[in-house]
């Protein structure tokens, strides 16, 4: 995790607990990064005793044969117009890696207990997406229900896939969202787990981030201009 990526992390903690916010269980992917980020945010909220699940279901889209490369680096590699095709399009996925590769999830330690049939060479949006929502239905739908408020650390994609089904976002609209890094994004839910609109919501979210609203757009920006 790099520098920017801690101070980001204990930005957003400080944002959370700033807002009188508080939770019962949090969630998080078996992915270095997004664990480290929720032990920050948990630390400066001085929540740190809550208990944590990693999911799997949480991790970021495998990008197959991509895995591994920066998104610079795939620019590079196989040209612009054709990385914006797969980052771009919620249905098609890049090139598939083989069960030999060191970035398969199946020769990973921490997949040894998810049936492998289960787990992916390669994955679109689509895919992500379709990955996540078994957790939503299965696990986080029920919490929320039960009356739970849940504190999410997740990556780009699973927290696209997340944004989509809560605002019922278009397959084709959801292609041109970016979610900025380290900025908290809060949802109320009525009872039946539809959102609220938050004032200062960034269409087409009706959640709200927290912080800024005029940095928040900029770091938006930013993400869509990573392969630029």
């Amino acid at each position: 995790m790099s520098k920017r990526g801690v101070e980001e992390a204990q930005a957003a903690g400080q944002l959370l607990k700033e807002s009188g916010l508080s939770f019962d269980i949090a969630y998080t992917s078996t992915l270095s990064r997004a664990i480290k980020t929720l032990w920050i945010v948990l630390e400066e909220m001085d929540l740190m005793y809550l208990p944590i699940v990693h999911t799997w279901r949480l991790n970021e889209r495998h990008y197959g044969a991509l895995q591994g490369l920066n998104k610079q680096e795939t620019v590079d590699k196989y040209g612009k117009d054709q990385v914006l095709v797969w980052r771009r399009s919620y249905d098609i996925p890049p090139p598939a890696l083989d069960a030999s590769s060191e970035h398969y999830p199946g020769n990973d330690v921490r997949y040894a207990n998810v049936p492998s049939d289960l787990l992916p060479f390669t994955e679109s949006l689509k895919l992500t997406e379709e990955r996540f929502m078994v957790d939503w239905e299965n696990t986080f739908a029920p919490a929320i229900k039960d009356g739970k408020r849940l504190l999410i650390a997740a990556h780009g994609n699973t927290l696209r896939a997340l944004v989509k089904h809560l605002d019922n976002i278009s397959a084709e609209a959801i292609c041109e969202l970016n979610i900025p890094t380290g900025v908290p994004l809060i949802y109320e839910l009525d009872d039946d787990l539809k959102p609220i609109p938050q004032q200062g919501a960034i269409a087409p979210l009706s959640g709200r981030y927290l912080g800024n609203l005029e940095e928040v757009k900029a770091r938006i920006l930013g993400v869509a201009n990573q392969t630029k």
